[in-house]
């Protein structure tokens, strides 16, 4: 469940995007789960206008759009002109063509297809969906002696909503086909162009392509970004960022080596990277073409990037051993920045622990003074990061005696990400009414627009942090 400061955040991002509206609706929805356009027109109290509004929903409201300013390649501005959104191969070349500006070349269609195709084969764009997808709930409840009989340990029980998802889901073959090349095209392009109509009279012969899928695949499927390959990179970046800052140059080579010489896989938990593409890479930076073999495994292993056992020649690094690690690194600087350097390491004690502990073992673990043991452990129980309980002493005999034992809270991370949104929410806050004032104009211009990017650096940094406790 999503905690009030956790909406007013989401609320307030969504308004400053597409308008006041949309975010009522999306803030309704947030608090009360679905409802029916009835319910939602009711709850908010909203006018005929704004009703009909809402029932039109993606045609009315705008859509969010990347900055196409500064794009380094033409696969980077295709994903930058609304492919977040649904569309058409022929909507996107439309779309890509009009935002070139005046006086600049304009990509063939051609050109653009070959470009296109390369986003589906990295697994950046994919097919959406099926939009109809046909299900037959009298096939699908059909007895299991008429169909093959699942072992009962991973028989699930599903709703009709995921029976039709898992209905309207499309393979990865299907997900990321390319568009098929089209012979009459070829025939429009330019005849400088790297011999492109000799090139596609070649690969048309050769394979074949039916022109009524290729016609289908441009003007009826729907296509759109593959979130979780963009997300994987940002959790592969984030990684190798954030353990660079702690390794020595010849170590920081081979691991920088390691995250190049990547392959395309589909799991989003880990890096895997060929020994030859890491040896290749290494030899390419300061200092690597003098390194052995054997002493690029011995670092690859203290990197914890071990050889799968399909492949010795492969390597493997676990990303989410190393955000998990991050994430209570986060935790535990806000102990340190907030209650100081005890209670990070009473905290850091408590979380290695991971059960209860008692007070004097804290106490003889940390080498701490007891009265700011016990102070520190009363700031932390306030907090409602850790949680207390009085435990009978088993030595006294009697049954009277008590002591303290203290263990984390299962609901740190939560109140932890509620504290991030707390946070986040109130530098938005500051950085709209800066803006204001900015706009209202002012004697103090420079020091407004200082503290403006001050507050717009610090609210990154809550994202960031947001964004490994969520998104990986």
């Amino acid at each position: 469940m999503v905690s009030q400061h956790g909406i007013l955040l989401a609320v307030s991002i969504i308004s400053d995007h597409f308008g006041p509206l949309v975010s009522k609706v999306c803030g309704c929805l947030l608090r009360h789960g679905a409802l029916s356009l009835h319910e939602i027109v009711r709850r908010l109290e909203l006018s005929r206008g704004q009703g009909a509004a809402v029932r039109r929903g993606r045609s009315t409201w705008p859509s969010s759009t990347m900055s196409c300013t500064g794009c380094a390649s033409q696969s980077s501005f295709l994903l930058s002109v609304r492919i977040f959104q649904r569309l058409t191969f022929d909507q996107l070349v439309w779309r890509t063509i009009s935002k070139i500006p005046d006086g600049s070349p304009k990509p063939t269609r051609e050109e653009i297809r070959m470009n296109f195709n390369k986003l589906v084969y990295a697994h950046y764009v994919e097919r959406c969906p099926k939009p109809e997808p046909f299900f037959d709930p009298l096939i699908d409840e059909q007895p299991t002696s008429t169909r093959k009989r699942a072992p009962r340990a991973v028989e699930t029980v599903l709703s009709l909503e995921q029976k039709v998802v898992r209905t309207a889901a499309l393979s990865d073959a299907e997900k990321f086909s390319e568009i098929p090349y089209s012979m009459d095209e070829s025939l429009n392009a330019k005849d400088d162009d790297h011999h492109a109509v000799a090139g596609g009279k070649r690969k048309h012969e050769a394979l074949e392509v039916d022109e009524e899928d290729s016609i289908i695949a441009e003007n009826e499927v729907l296509w759109r970004a593959n979130f979780e390959r963009f997300i994987f990179c940002l959790k592969k970046k984030f990684c190798a960022d954030r353990k660079k800052a702690k390794l020595k140059v010849g170590t920081l080579a081979i691991w920088e080596a390691f995250f190049e010489a990547n392959v395309m896989n589909n799991d989003n938990k880990t890096v895997t990277s060929p020994m030859n593409g890491i040896l290749e890479r290494v030899g390419q930076k300061e200092g690597g073409s003098s390194m052995t073999v054997d002493q690029i495994i011995s670092v690859l292993n203290d990197l914890e990037c071990i050889s799968t056992t399909r492949d010795p020649e492969q390597f493997t690094f676990d990303l989410n051993k190393l955000v998990e690690t991050c994430r209570n690194d986060e935790v535990e600087s806000l102990m340190k920045k907030k209650h100081g350097q005890e209670a990070y390491t009473i905290f850091r004690l408590l979380l290695k622990q991971a059960g209860p502990v008692e007070t004097d073992e804290i106490t003889d673990k940390t080498i701490l003074d007891k009265q700011i043991v016990h102070e520190t452990l009363y700031k932390l129980w306030k907090d409602e990061y850790i949680d207390s309980e009085r435990v009978p002493s088993a030595a006294s005999g009697t049954g009277n005696a008590q002591f303290f034992v203290w263990r984390v809270k299962n609901t740190y991370r939560e109140h932890y990400i509620d504290h991030l949104y707390h946070a986040a929410l109130n530098l938005r806050q500051m950085v709209n009414c800066m803006a204001e004032l900015l706009l209202e104009g002012t004697k103090d211009e420079t020091k407004l627009r200082n503290r403006k990017n001050i507050l717009i650096l610090a609210l990154t940094r809550h994202d960031e942090s947001l964004m490994v406790f969520h998104d990986f």
